[in-house]
Formats: structure tokens, sequence, C-alpha cells
């Protein structure tokens, strides 16, 4: 009986070390099962661009904040604010942007330098840190409460939690600051892998200061002045020039192969230039409107939230030339943003001159599209609006207008943080302003007990709503 269990034994010690053996064999050393950090990059900064910035989200907040009217099928409905609670709505957008971000923590764990497999790989990390902020700030800002800590195991956690925007926040700056701090470190870079800024880890430093200074100021209902020096302190690191602006380049006039919002634009035609925008750039005689629209005749004009149903009837974004031709770039952080969030920070501490960072920040938007005329446009138009207490609504009325359209996200949070400019659409008063985007079909089906009871008519908490 002991012979042969030994026999049993040593058989299966042999099958299994024959397995092993096998296995050893037949691993294919031709083709890694784990990427190279540096090869992840081109995938994360383009869908970043494409899916995170580019996308769904914008077009709806293009016209949640009145840049555009929405006036042909899903763009009309959000205009009119019908089917706007659809957990569908946003359902891909939410599942593209999740998969942006675990690219990134992919990166950020393989470049770990106590555990990861590339220790020394700062350059990648930096900017996956960096890209991690940026896209988180994304998601949170439009959803509030989002899955980050339990989130990106696959498998290993498949009902995440959800984490608090107040708890997000802080973490947002600190992914900004670490990708600040290993950009410093890098001494190999690969330009041909960054299609923002090909290698220069001197821009990848003024951006991530560009967005604390952005990320700062949005907490100016909970934290005050506070807000604003936090601002004001990440400004010195940041960009200096348009040169410095965070674009995704690269496009071209031949479709397909142009700027999503132009493609959107060719392929859909569902968004026409809206009476709110255009009446407060008519009434400041902006020298930006013919650059800014296809038509300036007031009559061309779609009527917020009641205009027709119609493909091409009203004046919409101009494709045809220049900054928003087909192949301009996608705008991520840009210098005149950076100078009106200087501006309006100067304000809110008392510094005087608040008003020098506003003027220049009309002149970076100027110098931005290509029209000329700023300095006239700041003394006839805008000085005269300067008047006492009305100083914070122009300076955030001509962010508004700076930000036509390819900046909707940073105006749709600037409103919602702000209260200005005021918007005009009818359906806010009947059915509602849309504060925050519906909860994604994949959650409500695999996550329900983690998603908050939150809906779009709730606001996020640094908007002034609860957690």
């Amino acid at each position: 009986m002991k012979k042969i269990l030994s026999l049993m034994l040593l058989s299966v010690l042999f099958f299994a070390c024959s397995e092993d053996k096998m296995d050893e064999i037949n691993r294919d050393r031709n083709h890694t099962i784990e990427m190279q950090s540096k090869n992840m990059l081109p995938d994360l900064l383009l869908k970043s661009g494409f899916e995170s910035t580019a996308t769904d989200i914008a077009w709806y907040a293009t016209v949640y904040i009145e840049h555009n009217a929405g006036t042909w099928n899903q763009s009309y409905q959000a205009d009119r604010r019908l089917a706007q609670n659809a957990s569908s709505l946003l359902n891909n957008s939410w599942n593209s942007i999740y998969d942006v971000m675990n690219i990134a923590k992919t990166i950020i764990n393989q470049t770990d330098p106590d555990n990861g497999s590339e220790p020394t790989d700062f350059f990648s990390r930096g900017i996956a840190e960096i890209m991690m902020a940026y896209n988180l700030a994304i998601t949170t800002d439009g959803w509030g409460e989002v899955p980050y800590t339990e989130a990106f195991k696959g498998l290993g956690n498949i009902t995440p939690k959800y984490d608090k925007q107040s708890t997000l926040y802080p973490e947002i700056i600190r992914l900004l600051n670490a990708g600040i701090e290993d950009m410093g470190k890098t001494t190999v870079f690969y330009a041909d892998k960054d299609y923002i800024y090909k290698g220069n880890k001197a821009l990848w430093i003024k951006a991530a200061y560009s967005l604390k200074a952005r990320y700062a100021l949005r907490l100016t209902q909970i934290k005050g002045a506070e807000a604003a020096n936090e601002a004001l302190a990440a400004i010195p690191n940041a960009f200096t020039s348009n040169s410095d602006n965070m674009l995704l380049g690269g496009f071209v006039v031949d479709l397909p192969g142009g700027n999503p919002w132009g493609e959107f634009w060719y392929n859909r035609d569902h968004l026409s230039v809206s009476t709110t925008i255009f009446n407060l750039m008519d009434e400041r005689h902006d020298p930006r409107m013919e650059t800014y629209f296809s038509s300036v005749d007031p009559a061309d004009i779609a009527p917020i939230g009641e205009a027709n149903q119609v493909q091409g009837g009203y004046s919409q974004s101009n494709f045809t030339s220049g900054w928003d031709a087909f192949a301009s770039p996608i705008l991520m952080a840009t210098y005149h943003e950076l100078k009106f969030i200087e501006a309006e920070a100067k304000f809110r501490t008392g510094d005087a001159t608040w008003s020098t960072s506003l003027q220049e920040a009309i002149e970076a938007s100027f110098d931005f599209v290509g029209v000329e005329g700023a300095a006239d446009y700041y003394t006839n138009e805008v000085a005269p609006k300067l008047t006492s207490g009305n100083e914070l609504k122009e300076i955030l009325t001509q962010k508004y207008i700076a930000f036509f359209d390819r900046e909707a996200m940073e105006a749709y949070n600037d409103y919602r943080r702000t209260g200005i400019p005021e918007m005009k659409n009818p359906n806010n008063a009947t059915v509602g302003f849309i504060w925050r985007f519906p909860w994604a079909l994949s959650e409500v089906a695999s996550n329900s007990g983690n998603v908050p009871k939150w809906t779009i008519f709730d606001k996020v908490w640094w908007a002034g709503g609860n957690e």
C-alpha cells in the first residue's frame, strides 16, 4: 500500500513539474504581456482629448451653458430639457473616461519607484499623474461623487464605492503636485510619444501649475479668499503666453481626421449660436463676433430654449477658418483662462492690479483667435462696465465670452460656481437647470447599491450642494 501511495505521489509531482516546465518552454518571449508605460502615453493623451475633453460631455455642456442652442436631435432635447435624466445619456462618456483613468492608473502603478516594473520612468509617471488629475476633475465636476479609491481594480472590485467630492479635490491637487515633482526628476523624454508637449517637461510643469490654479479657484464657495490665494500661488509657475497652451493638435481639414467639434458639426449639425452669448457680445460691439459666428445677423441667431428643430437654419460656430477650423486643436487649458483666473483671484483678495490682469486676459483671447483691437475693446467697452459692484460680473462675463465654444466645460463649471452670467433659457425656470450629469446606465445596472441618490437638479458640493 505504501509503495502504491509513493508511486502516486511521484506521479503527481512529476506531472506538476512537467506542466511547469512545459509552461516555461511554451512562454512567448517575443510578445510581452505588459506594455511599457511610454507606449501607453499616446493612448492616454489621445483619449483624454477625444473621450474626455471634446466629446458628448462638452457638447451637452455647451447647450446647458448657452454658448450654443441645441437645434437638432439630442442637442435639441438638451435645449428643451427633455430626457436629460436618462441613464443612457452620458453612459458612453462615463465608461470612456474611466478607461482613460485606468490607463493613467496603470502607468502610475508600473512606474512606482518602490514597487513598479519601471521605477525610473519619471516622465511617463509625471504625465500620467497630471492627466489622472485632469480626467478625475472632469469626472467629479460633472457627476459629483464618483468611484476612485476602489476603482481601477477590474474583477477585483466591480462595485466600487463612490468618493465624496470633498475628498477628491485634495487628491486632484496631490496628483498635480506629484506630477510636478516627478517631471523635475526625469532625465529621459519621449518626444514621439508625447502628443501635447513633444517631450518638453518644462511645459508639462507649467500646465500642471495652470491646472492647480483652475482647481484651486473652483472652491471659492467652499474656501472663499483662501481658494483665490491658492490659485494666485500657482500662477507664477504656470503659463506665460499662448505658446504654452495645453493643446492636442494634429488634425487635418480633410474628414475624417478633423477636430472632433468640427466633425460633430459637419456630420450631425446639432448646434447653433445661442442668443445668450450673441447678445452679450453684440451689446459690447465685440470684434470677435465675425470670427466666432458664421453669421452676425440677429435674425440668424437661435433663440435659446425656443429655437426650431432644424439642421443649418441658424448661425453656427465658424468652422471654416482660423482658430475654429477643422484643423484646429482640442483646448485643454489656455493662457487666457489662466489670466482670467488671475483677474478674478486678485479681485477677490483685494489686489488692485486685477484690472491689468483682466486686460491681459482679453488680449490673450484676441491673440488666440487672431483678432485685432483688444486694447480699444477693453478701453471702450469693458472698462466702462467695471463700476463698483459690477467688477466680478464683468470679469466672468468676459471669461465666458472668451471660452466660446471649445471651452464650454469650464464655462459650465464657472457658472455653476458663480451664477455668472445670467442664463436665459426659459426651460431653466419650468423644468430646471442641469446642475450635474445623470448617473451612467452601467453603474445603475451593476453598482446600484453605491450610486448616490442625487438627481441632475441637485448641485455638486463645490457649487453649494450637499454630499
